[in-house]
Order: C-alpha cells, then sequence, then structure tokens
C-alpha cells in the first residue's frame, strides 16, 4: 500500500494572494495526490466577503476534502459590531458551519481546534474544555492512524521574537495531548516553516509542525510562500514519518522540495 499523503497550508490570506503562486500550488497539490488537505488558518486577510468567496473557489476545486479551521484574520478587525456580534459570521457562510471540524480515515486522524477569541486582537487560547475533548479523541484513535491536531496559532517558538505569538494555554495542551497519542500538532501564524520536538519527560515524543504562508505577498523575510507533505505509512509505524517543505520557486513558478524531515512516531503509552 503506497504512503498517505496529506498537504498541509496555512495562512494563504486571500486577498493578498499571489495570482502566479496560486497557479502553481493547484498544479502541486494535483501532481501530489493528497488524501487530506489542512488549511490551518487565517484564510482571509480581512475577513470580507469577496476574499472568503475567493477562497471558498480554490477549496471547491481541490481533489481532496479539505479541513479548514480559522485564523485570526477570519474575524472582522475594522466592523465592530459585527466582530461582537457575528464574529464567524463570513467564515461560515463560505467554510461551512463547524470551526472544529474533524476528518477520520483508517490512515489518518485530524482534529480542528478553534484557537481564536474574537476578544484578542491576534493572540490565540485553547481552553480546558478544547484541551479534554481532543484529548479524549486522540485516546480513542485506531493503531494505523496518523494522529493530527490542526491549530492556527504555535505551541513552539523557533526565534525568540515570536515568544509573544504562542498560544495561551499551550503548556497544558501538549501535556494532555501528547499523552494521549498525538503525533503531529499543525499550526501556522507565523509565516514561518520549521519542526521542532514536543518531548514529555519519561513518556511520548511527537512533534509542531509549523506551515509558512502558501499564497500571500505577506512573505517573512526570505522565506518564500511554503507548504508542507506529509507522508505516513499506515502499516509499517516503524517507518518514519515524512515532513517535506516545500516552497514556491519564483524563477521557475513551481513549488520544489527544500527540506524533509524524518520523524519517529512514538507509540508508547503514556506513562
Amino acid at each position: 500500500m503506497p504512503m498517505t499523503a496529506i498537504l498541509h497550508i496555512s495562512d494563504p490570506h486571500f486577498g493578498t494572494e499571489r495570482p502566479g503562486v496560486l497557479e502553481a500550488l493547484n498544479t502541486f497539490i494535483v501532481d501530489s495526490r493528497p488524501e487530506l488537505v489542512i488549511l490551518s488558518g487565517d484564510v482571509t486577510q480581512r475577513a470580507r466577503a469577496l476574499q472568503f468567496e475567493a477562497a471558498r473557489r480554490f477549496i471547491a476545486q481541490l481533489p481532496a476534502p479539505a479541513l479548514v479551521i480559522p485564523g485570526n484574520h477570519d474575524i472582522p478587525l475594522y466592523n465592530v459590531l459585527m466582530r461582537w456580534l457575528r464574529p464567524y459570521g463570513a467564515y461560515r457562510k463560505a467554510m461551512g458551519p463547524d470551526l472544529e471540524p474533524i476528518y477520520e480515515s483508517d490512515r489518518i486522524l485530524a482534529i480542528g481546534i478553534n484557537t481564536t477569541r474574537p476578544a484578542r486582537h491576534k493572540d490565540g487560547e485553547v481552553s480546558e474544555e478544547q484541551i479534554d475533548r481532543v484529548a479524549k479523541r486522540l485516546a480513542g484513535a485506531k493503531a494505523g492512524q496518523l494522529r493530527l491536531v490542526v491549530l492556527h496559532h504555535p505551541v513552539r517558538a523557533k526565534v525568540e521574537s515570536d515568544l509573544s505569538n504562542l498560544l495561551h494555554g499551550r503548556e497544558a495542551a501538549m501535556s494532555a495531548w501528547v499523552d494521549a497519542g498525538a503525533d503531529l500538532l499543525l499550526a501556522g501564524h507565523i509565516h514561518l516553516p520549521y519542526v521542532m520536538p514536543l518531548a514529555r519527560r519519561d513518556s511520548r515524543v511527537a512533534w509542531a509542525v509549523q506551515a509558512g504562508t502558501a499564497l500571500s505577498d505577506r512573505v517573512r523575510g526570505d522565506v518564500s510562500n511554503s507548504v508542507n507533505l506529509i507522508r505516513h505509512d499506515p502499516d509499517d509505524l516503524t517507518q518514519p514519518c515524512l515532513v517535506e517543505r516545500w516552497d514556491h520557486d519564483d524563477a521557475r513558478g513551481v513549488f520544489c522540495m527544500i527540506q524533509r524531515h524524518e520523524l519517529l512516531l512514538d507509540r508508547r503509552a503514556a506513562s
């Protein structure tokens, strides 16, 4: 059985998308043949109807199911009345009513978590109820499933300047989710792709996987538009899970793999 492919994209910020990059991404998705496309928030730049419509068209033509969660940019910023009365109104109209979708197959368990809060401008937060609910779902996963938790806000920072962007409540969430069997915590928000271990002393190991901005002209420093392709063999858990970083090459107009992480899955029970 071939390895399962999962495409992780984040922060397309429709309204600031680069047309050439969008075309290249559509081609890359078809060529990659993923079982699932994960979009970890900031679907739009300013939560406007036309931006959501562009995002809806993009998702509608995908050759695979999509798991989409909101980011802080998907809540109205300047329309204060809508921010408080119907913060997710436009999002739900375009993306569907579920802010915390779940995708499950024999190979994948992907759990979406809404870490946005209308009362916060850009920071993210996770509640005790969310932590407990996700942990229970992870604990019931099938043996061969790659267990993914999808957030918008990061749980680990690679550079000091991103410490202020970390998820509020992250330590309790990581402790519970890693012990419950999570393999990867996928996020975006900061437009910087990287992979970092989430190690629990005398217990399991999981991984934080960050994606850059897939489409926006709001790139960070010298990091191009970037997506992650995750490959997993559910029939042989001794083989590493592959997390490939693919960046857009502006000169060639295509996405190219520039980095591959081989992550060993830890199926030990929590101590």
